[in-house]
């Protein structure tokens, strides 16, 4: 029964967000709309989504409801339309829950920097559970819901989901429209889902996937359907180990495709990822820039507070350097160069992809760090050192359980040609303990 689910489901939360800080503001129609679901099932009428409980980042557009990207910047705004994939979870019948926690305006690897405080992880309440979808991330590890939505910038659907020990997935860009959300990057954001399982990412990746008018770079190319995996070439690089901060994440990543190759009957490749160590200096500058100019609406006039006045510290760290970075580039000095690298390290992700089907490689080089403690920004810019060539060159990837290091979540994460979903998710699926379930 759907009633029954989000019964249960909003049991979870009131007993548990105090302390765990996922959610931040409930849909108070929640249970009225799982009784209009609950109808349709009984009609035939319900759509794929039915008997689904949905989270969604807070810098998602749902009508009526808080959307504040975690900021005091827009501490009072309500959405006053639904971003596009909110109206197709809703077409589906998906019953959403509320409106997830996040590192303010999506700025943050681990999921301290909202303004309402920092999001626990519930398999390691000690640890970080990742950014900047650390809310999203936090609400399936807790049971707070069944799919939630994150965006992926760099890495921030797939950082938590490897610190939350669940399954996280970063669409090809142009897959997912973007419409009505709040970018933190414009040209490298997707919208994708964080589950329990590659069942359910799978399912609401074929909810929200598909062209729109609304966002010029979506294409209508359809998911085919997931079967499991069989007889590949995986890719492995020694490119990524090298840069490694913890040999256990290398062992532990290295026997997790073993057993995805043993599995599926396929064989593992070593391929040459040049350029990679450059991921972190190519996205950044690109990052500071367009969220500069992002944030220019938000003036203290029409909506909000003046964003320079309200923000934290992450937040105004880039919206500052963007603006350096935007009156030095009459000289080509860092934008330009910076999309100059991104060429290269997207000619190099796609060169690798014609030797291999999937490439396999860690999520993070190095494991969550204590909730609080100290570390400086370079340190945590390094959490996406492996999540960010994925995003600079417009392919999709995921990641799944790998397993634990000392009591630490540790996820495995896989790379495909763009509009591929199919391919991940069929490797990703294999990868899982249960082999038997069909998607």
């Amino acid at each position: 029964m759907v009633v029954d689910r989000v019964e249960q489901v909003l049991k979870n939360i009131e007993e548990k967000n105090d302390d765990i800080n996922a959610i931040l503001h409930l849909n108070p129609d929640a249970l009225t709309q799982a009784k209009q679901v609950q109808k349709k099932i009984k009609e035939g009428k319900a759509g794929k989504l039915a008997g689904k409980t949905i989270v969604l980042k807070s810098c998602i557009s749902v009508a009526d409801l808080p959307v504040t990207c975690a900021s005091k910047v827009l501490e009072n705004h309500k959405g006053t339309f639904d971003a596009d994939v909110v109206r197709r979870i809703k077409e589906e019948d998906g019953v959403i829950i509320g409106m997830a926690n996040m590192d303010e305006f999506a700025s943050g690897s681990s999921g301290e920097n909202s303004a309402f405080g920092p999001t626990k992880n519930p398999l390691a309440p000690d640890l970080i559970p990742g950014g900047s979808s650390s809310g999203s991330a936090a609400a399936v590890a807790a049971g707070f819901c069944d799919i939630a939505l994150g965006t992926d910038t760099g890495g921030s659907i797939r950082n938590p989901a490897s610190h939350c020990g669940i399954v996280g997935v970063k669409p090809s860009y142009g897959r997912v429209s973007r419409y009505g959300v709040l970018d933190l990057s414009m040209s490298l954001d997707q919208v994708g889902p964080l589950a329990a399982n590659t069942q359910d990412a799978a399912l609401m990746m074929q909810v929200i996937s598909g062209h729109s008018q609304n966002d010029p770079t979506t294409i209508k190319k359809p998911i085919p359907k997931v079967k499991k995996a069989g007889k590949l070439t995986i890719g492995v690089s020694e490119d990524f180990y090298k840069l490694c901060e913890d040999d256990r994440i290398v062992e532990l990543t290295k026997q997790n495709i073993q057993e995805v190759a043993d599995k599926t009957d396929s064989k593992i490749k070593e391929v040459k990822m040049p350029y990679v160590d450059l991921a972190i200096q190519t996205y950044y500058p690109l990052v500071y820039v367009e969220f500069f100019s992002a944030t220019r609406k938000y003036d203290g006039r029409r909506f909000g507070k003046k964003f320079e006045e309200a923000c934290g510290e992450e937040t105004l760290r880039r919206v500052l350097g963007g603006n350096e970075i935007s009156k030095a580039e009459h000289g080509g000095m860092y934008y330009r160069k910076a999309l100059k690298a991104k060429k290269m390290i997207r000619n190099a992700v796609e060169s690798a992809f014609k030797d291999v089907d999937v490439l396999m490689l860690p999520t993070t080089p190095m494991l969550p760090h204590k909730l609080g403690s100290k570390i400086d920004a370079k340190t945590m810019y390094a959490y996406d050192a492996f999540t960010i060539p994925a995003n600079l060159a417009g392919c999709t990837a995921g990641v799944i359980p790998a397993g634990l290091i000392q009591d630490a979540p540790v996820g495995v994460q896989v790379m495909a040609p763009a509009f591929s979903e199919d391919v991940l998710l069929s490797v990703m699926k294999s990868a899982e303990l249960d082999l038997t379930e069909a998607l």
